[in-house]
């Protein structure tokens, strides 16, 4: 066994800080700010991330895999 196939790949600084995107506004969320996480309502295979703004505005989502629309 090589050496390298035993040691497993280490995360680098930029994958440790990638921020989710809101699935209405594609805005990253920051860790401070007020956004919710859900899966999707219609087939729960999704994790939909909205963003206290679009939330408060009620600006629809679209699931990526079902086309379920949601506000």
């Amino acid at each position: 066994m090589s050496l390298e196939t035993s040691i497993p790949r280490r995360l680098s600084i930029i994958d440790a800080a990638r921020l989710p995107l809101c699935s209405s506004c594609n805005r990253p969320i920051t860790p401070s700010e007020k956004g919710v996480v859900f899966p999707c309502p219609n087939c729960g295979e999704v994790i939909i991330w909205r963003c206290k703004s679009c939330r408060s505005m009620g600006v629809p989502y679209t699931c990526p895999k079902c086309g379920f629309n949601g506000p």
